[in-house]
């Protein structure tokens, strides 16, 4: 599961090195402090077709947050896109069950047929789920939406033909921020498993297996069903 990233461990302490001078200093609490090293560190195991980059962070919305925006090409265009953003509060949210909430939006390019599926917000909602769990990460107060749009072009756009997309737009509260918390208290709970770096980035290669299944890709892990009909 590997290196426990307990607050001041040299795990946490590595994942930072290794990024030394290519990123801004880790800021705020240690708990999200070292879940973003760990993200950071997790861009190098995302799976190859996922180009995920760290982008702009949104501000006022919680006292901490941490953004990846994604994107995932096929002959030229995106296929699919999204980002995953970390907002942590350490005095904690009723809403979130805990301090921690994961925030996520992806969209991707469909063809007509599946577009017209009634099954696809389910279907979607399933890649989501299912990613989740085959990853093992761990949540809690999962929600969201499923949009599917089409888009028709007339005049001078009516070449382009029409766009068919769908969107997943939810957000998660991730357990591995409670574990960190007990971990740091006095006599703290961890329920007897260390806080890990696998904890943190699960969550981010579900979201990046979401795009992929989204786009069409073949699942890496077993029991995502990727979306019908698309090429790369």
């Amino acid at each position: 599961m590997g290196a426990p990233l307990s607050p001041g461990s040299g795990a946490a302490t590595g994942a930072s090195a290794a990024l030394a001078g290519a990123v801004p200093t880790l800021a705020g609490p240690v708990v999200f402090g070292t879940a973003t090293a760990a993200l950071r560190h997790g861009l190098t195991t995302v799976r190859p077709e996922v180009t995920v980059r760290e982008t702009t962070a949104p501000a006022r919305v919680a006292p901490h947050a941490f953004a990846l925006a994604a994107s995932l090409t096929a002959d030229e265009d995106d296929a699919a896109s999204g980002r995953f953003v970390l907002l942590f509060d350490e005095a904690g949210h009723a809403a979130w069950e805990g301090s921690a909430r994961l925030v996520c939006y992806a969209r991707a390019t469909v063809e007509p047929e599946v577009a017209a599926d009634p099954m696809l917000p389910e279907v979607a909602w399933s890649w989501l789920v299912e990613a989740l769990a085959a990853h093992g990460a761990g949540v809690r107060a999962l929600g969201g939406t499923v949009t599917t749009t089409t888009s028709r072009r007339f005049g001078v756009l009516a070449p382009d033909g029409d766009s068919f997309d769908v969107e997943v737009r939810c957000s998660w509260s991730p357990d591995w921020a409670e574990t960190a918390q007990a971990a740091r208290r006095p006599g703290g709970d961890d329920h007897g498993r260390p806080w890990t770096a696998v904890d943190t980035t699960a969550h981010l290669h579900a979201f990046a297996d979401l795009l992929a299944a989204m786009a069409g890709l073949p699942p890496r892990l077993a029991g995502v069903v990727p979306l019908p009909g698309r090429r790369f």
